[in-house]
C-alpha cells in the first residue's frame, strides 16, 4: 500500500510555512497520541530546522497512557518541549502555555535585557491533516474560529488567531509528505482517520487493526465482539464471527465483509474497544536516535 499524494494546496502550505517561520517564536507541532511517531511528517525537521518546538500529543484520552509517557520522554530527549492534551474536551491546555513559555524563555530573556517591552508569544501550529488542529485552536480561543471536521484537509489557508494576551497563533493547513512506503504507517494513519478512506484499501486496514488487537489485547478483542480466538484462527474467521454476532449478513446468510470492515475501523478509530497507542515504543526504539544536537 504505497500511497502517493501531494495535492497542490499542500505544496503551497509547505512554502508558506517556510516563509512564515521568521515571524514566529516557537512552533507547535501537533501529533496524534495514538501514533506519535507515525503522525509526524518526516519532512518537518527539515522545514522547521532549529526553531524551538513544542510537540503536542493530542487525543491523549484515546491513547494508552503508559505508551504516551514513553513517547513524552523520547521527545524530551530530543530537545523538544512535549505536552499531552485532550483538545476535544479542553483538558490539560494550561500545560501548553507553560511549555511555550519554557521553549521561548531564552529569546524573551534576551529581549527583556535589551529593554524591549513584553509581548505575546507568536506560535505557528503545524501537523498532518485531522490531528485536531482546528479543535485545539477553537478551545484555546474559546470561540469557533477555525473550521473543524472529521475529514482530513479541512483547513486550507493560514490565519492568525489571538489567544488572550499571551499568545498569537498562526494556523496552517495540514501537510502530508509526498508519499510513504512503509505500509504500517499508512495503515496507522488510516486507522486513526488521518488520511481519506478513499485512497486506501480498508480491508487491509481492518486486518491490521485486528492483528494489533490479537498481539496486544486479545482479551479485550474477544470480550468486545463476543468472539473466540483459537490459535489456528485466520483473520478471515474473525470477520465471520464478528459478522454473525452483529448480524451483518447479506442474502443467503453470507457475511457482509464491507460492513464488518467499516465496523472494525470505526470501533478502533473511536476508541470503543479500548485506548491504544499503535506506535509501540519498545518495538520502534531501535530505529530511533535518542538525543538531538542544538
Amino acid at each position: 500500500m504505497t500511497i502517493q499524494w501531494f495535492p497542490g494546496h499542500m505544496a503551497k502550505a509547505r512554502r508558506e510555512v517556510t516563509e512564515q517561520l521568521k515571524m514566529v517564536d516557537v512552533v507547535f507541532e501537533l501529533v496524534d497520541a495514538r501514533i506519535p511517531l507515525s503522525s509526524r511528517n518526516p519532512m518537518i525537521d527539515d522545514i522547521i530546522k532549529q526553531k524551538p518546538r513544542v510537540i503536542i500529543l493530542n487525543k491523549k484520552d484515546m491513547s494508552k497512557q503508559s505508551e504516551t509517557d514513553k513517547w513524552m520522554q523520547y521527545f524530551k530527549n530530543q530537545g523538544f518541549f512535549p505536552v499531552q492534551i485532550d483538545s476535544k474536551h479542553g483538558k490539560h491546555l494550561g500545560e501548553l502555555m507553560k511549555a511555550a513559555q519554557a521553549a521561548t524563555k531564552e529569546k524573551f530573556d534576551r529581549e527583556k535585557s535589551k529593554g524591549l517591552r513584553p509581548r505575546a508569544i507568536r506560535a505557528m501550529i503545524v501537523g498532518i491533516p485531522n490531528v485536531g488542529k482546528s479543535t485545539l485552536i477553537n478551545k484555546l480561543a474559546k470561540k469557533s474560529i477555525a473550521k473543524t471536521g472529521n475529514t482530513p484537509g479541512v483547513t486550507k489557508k493560514q490565519q492568525w488567531i489571538k489567544v488572550g494576551k499571551e499568545l498569537e497563533l498562526l494556523d496552517t493547513p495540514g501537510i502530508l509528505w509526498p508519499k510513504f512506503e512503509d505500509q504500517a504507517i499508512g495503515k496507522k494513519l488510516s486507522l486513526t482517520g488521518a488520511i481519506k478512506d478513499s485512497i486506501v484499501h480498508l480491508d487491509e486496514v481492518a486486518i491490521y487493526g485486528l492483528n494489533f488487537l490479537i498481539d496486544h489485547d486479545p482479551e479485550k478483542l474477544q470480550k468486545f465482539y463476543q468472539i473466540e480466538l483459537a490459535g489456528d484462527d485466520e483473520v478471515v474467521d474473525l470477520f465471520d464471527q464478528i459478522g454473525k454476532r452483529r448480524g451483518m449478513l447479506k442474502r443467503g446468510n453470507e457475511i457482509d465483509y464491507e460492513s464488518v470492515t467499516e465496523l472494525i475501523i470505526r470501533d478502533l478509530r473511536n476508541a470503543k474497544i479500548g485506548n491504544y497507542c499503535f506506535d509501540i515504543y519498545d518495538e520502534m526504539k531501535d530505529g530511533l536516535y535518542e538525543t538531538k544536537e542544538h
